[in-house]
């Protein structure tokens, strides 16, 4: 298990997986373990995975600081482990929540990214969340699902804000609900460090005027991947995203939720392959 060491002397982890030339990869969560993201649906067999276990998550250490979880602060952490991968530029690739620190880190050191995908990222950064009305006119499309009747009031009630959190709604999630998913979901509460996800977005951490001006000047290539069937973010947030920067395309994946890989791996590795090729 590769360790190196943050700027603030916090040990850091990340897990290798494949073989060629190397893709470091931003889990999302926020703020969960890395192990979540498996081998992204075979894409190891294109290119050697470095799995980065933010701080706080995985095998990383706990900071001596929380404040350190703020998700502008994690970026020093990612340009550590360029530094320690002795690359000049890097490939990058970042789920969900961790789009929006590859976007901080692509804002902040530019000319060290050699291409960047973003998959299933909603913009926090960019200062465009999601909205209720894009999952649920999402999930509005999983009607004919046998489990849409139960989930869909609870979905409902927990973004107007009158339920709680119901895993009877982690369907709208996936694009296929089966046993990888379930499974899936299951281990997310295990895998999430909750006190440093609270940080992540906290006051401070985004300043998205600066962001979006920063991204503008972004000579490296771009990929925003959005599923067919994900609400946050959906896929008309997904190509405002790809605006944001100047060498940007938006794919749709059919028929995928907020975990691509697992829907349909064939096609996301293909996807994904031929643009990090």
């Amino acid at each position: 298990m590769p360790i190196f060491t943050a700027p603030d002397g916090t040990r850091l982890t990340f897990h290798v997986r494949g073989k060629g030339e190397p893709l470091v990869v931003l889990p999302g969560g926020p703020m969960r373990a890395s192990v979540y993201l498996g081998n992204l649906g075979g894409l190891d067999a294109h290119r050697q995975l470095m799995l980065l276990d933010l701080r706080g998550t995985g095998e990383s250490e706990v900071p001596a600081h929380t404040a350190t979880y703020r998700c502008d602060r994690l970026v020093d952490d990612v340009e550590a482990l360029r530094l320690h991968l002795g690359l000049g530029r890097m490939d990058v690739l970042a789920h969900s929540a961790g789009g929006s620190l590859a976007m901080l880190y692509a804002a902040r050191y530019p000319e060290r990214l050699k291409r960047l995908a973003l998959v299933t990222a909603t913009p926090w950064a960019l200062g465009w969340p999601a909205t209720a009305g894009d999952r649920l006119a999402a999930a509005r499309l999983r009607a004919s699902e046998p489990w849409f009747a139960d989930a869909f009031p609870a979905f409902e009630a927990w973004l107007d804000g009158t339920g709680d959190f119901d895993p009877v709604f982690l369907p709208f999630f996936h694009g296929r609900w089966d046993d990888t998913a379930r499974a899936h979901a299951d281990r997310e509460e295990a895998e999430t460090n909750d006190e440093a996800a609270d940080v992540y977005g906290a006051d401070g951490a985004y300043d998205p005027e600066a962001t979006r001006s920063a991204l503008a000047r972004v000579q490296a290539p771009v990929l925003v991947l959005a599923g067919g069937f994900d609400g946050g973010p959906s896929p008309a947030l997904a190509g405002r995203t790809a605006d944001a920067f100047p060498k940007a395309e938006c794919v749709v994946q059919p028929g995928a939720g907020h975990y691509p890989w697992l829907d349909d791996p064939e096609w996301f590795t293909r996807r994904v392959a031929a643009f990090f090729s």
